[in-house]
């Protein structure tokens, strides 16, 4: 049978459409707050050596390896641990296709909770189009809904349908949308970064983020903070990327493309603090204020300046855009799996299946004490694990030359053993590291 007609999804078109779309993936509130939050609460310019040494590791390693094998295996994480591991054995398979509904879980209880967060943007973007925004208390105002359960219904809901709407095409749909909604983020967050840039007594805020202050890489917890960043920031899960492999033509480098991913998911997080950070020090606000940097720190700014309302409404456009985009990936991967475990179910039929679960269980979470806890669990225990498993499995169980077959597809010229040394006494041991730090500390990340 056809490899396209096997997968529901679809392939995509086209090289650029597929790095928009991962970049989509990655691209979300792990940098447009994590990274600035992490970056201020960990001394600047030294975090962010740190981190680039990492994402430099992660994206010549880890991220072209799930995306090798999801186009190995022409599916999602299911089909994907099941065939990697039956490289050794039948029974082996077997066992990877158990191991595959961790981080496939993974994905699932991501989504629920990050689509409470998108709604609370949501509701910021309505706020700021109404202008009520621009008058209130922001502190009062984020309070308002953030502590008060099932106070983003109507705007949860629009979310989460929007986003469905957007996968049912499959990955032609997902191709569209991230070839319009990738560029518009940039553009938009590069149009803040030169308003901020007018803010007086920003320099301080640059030479922060960009001067490091070598002391701080004495602490063994920037460093944690640094790997747990870059790993995530790029969605190396186990999961969510190698369902955009999946779809990967067969002619494609994976590691060049790879590398395009990181570069311009680390450009967008870059973008992100040169607009966060320089505000907070221009303000003197605290630059590690986690959700309230979007919620309470910016709209106080915003209020301050000229054609604040328009720069308000603009921020929450980009990070709606960033949202749907990640949430795209994460009903994706659990979708497709899902499809090629039982291929008698219906597409749309198993998208809106997973749309009720996401609301069903969401809505009942939409406090921040209650998606908080929730995202931490997530965070500390289900998605390190499920990045340790993907990792071990690549690089220690699965053949090194079916590896190896599948990395060289597409390339000039064959990664020699280098490359897979990295990844099995490098990469592996970073994650395994940062799984049981996670665990063991209870640090989510």
């Amino acid at each position: 049978m056809d490899i396209e007609k096997k997968q529901k999804g679809g392939r995509f078109r086209s090289r650029w459409g597929f790095i928009l779309a991962s970049v989509g993936s990655a691209v979300g509130m792990a940098n447009v707050w994590g990274f600035p939050n992490k970056l201020g609460s960990n001394g600047g310019g030294a975090f962010l050596l740190v981190y680039l040494f990492f994402i430099f590791i992660f994206s010549y390693v880890g991220l072209p390896a799930e995306f090798a094998i999801g186009r190995r295996s022409k599916t999602g994480t299911l089909g994907s641990y099941e065939n990697a591991l039956n490289t050794r054995s039948k029974r082996a398979g077997k066992i990877g296709g158990i191991l595959g509904w961790l981080p496939l879980a993974g994905s699932m209880c991501i989504a629920i909770g990050y689509a409470v967060i998108v709604a609370y943007i949501f509701k910021a973007l309505i706020n700021s189009l109404s202008g009520n925004l621009m008058t209130v208390d922001t502190g009062k105002w984020f309070e308002s809904f953030s502590l008060t359960p099932y106070s983003v219904i109507p705007y949860h809901v629009i979310i989460v349908i929007v986003t469905l709407f957007t996968l049912f095409l499959g990955v032609k749909s997902i191709e569209k949308t991230n070839k319009i909604m990738m560029p518009l983020f940039f553009i938009i967050f590069i149009v803040l970064a030169v308003r901020v840039a007018m803010l007086p007594d920003v320099m301080e805020g640059y030479l922060f983020m960009l001067i490091p202050r070598w002391e701080v890489l004495k602490d063994p917890m920037v460093w944690i903070w640094a790997m747990g960043q870059a790993l995530f920031s790029l969605s190396i899960t186990g999961s969510g990327m190698i369902v955009y492999g999946a779809y990967l033509g067969e002619n494609e480098d994976v590691i060049s493309v790879a590398r395009k991913t990181a570069l311009f998911d680390t450009i967008a997080a870059l973008i992100a603090a040169l607009v966060i950070i320089p505000a907070c020090f221009s303000y003197d606000l605290d630059v590690g204020a986690g959700p309230g940097l979007l919620f309470v720190t910016l709209p106080t700014i915003l209020q301050d300046i000229p054609m604040g309302r328009i720069f308000a409404i603009i921020l929450y456009v980009a990070m709606i855009f960033a949202g749907i985009s990640s949430l795209q990936n994460m009903f994706e991967a659990v979708g497709e799996s899902l499809l090629h475990k039982f291929p008698k179910l219906n597409r749309k039929g198993v998208l809106c299946i997973l749309c009720l679960i996401c609301l069903g269980f969401g809505i009942n979470m939409e406090a921040i004490f209650q998606w908080g806890p929730w995202m931490d669990f997530v965070s500390i225990y289900i998605i390190p694990i499920g990045a340790t498993l993907g990792a071990v499995c690549w690089f220690w169980v699965m053949k090194k030359e079916d590896l190896f077959l599948e990395i060289n597809k597409g390339r000039t010229k064959n990664q020699g053993n280098a490359w897979y040394y990295i990844g099995r006494y490098v990469y592996v041991p970073f994650v395994i590291i940062l799984c049981c730090v996670a665990l063991f500390m209870k640090v989510a990340f």
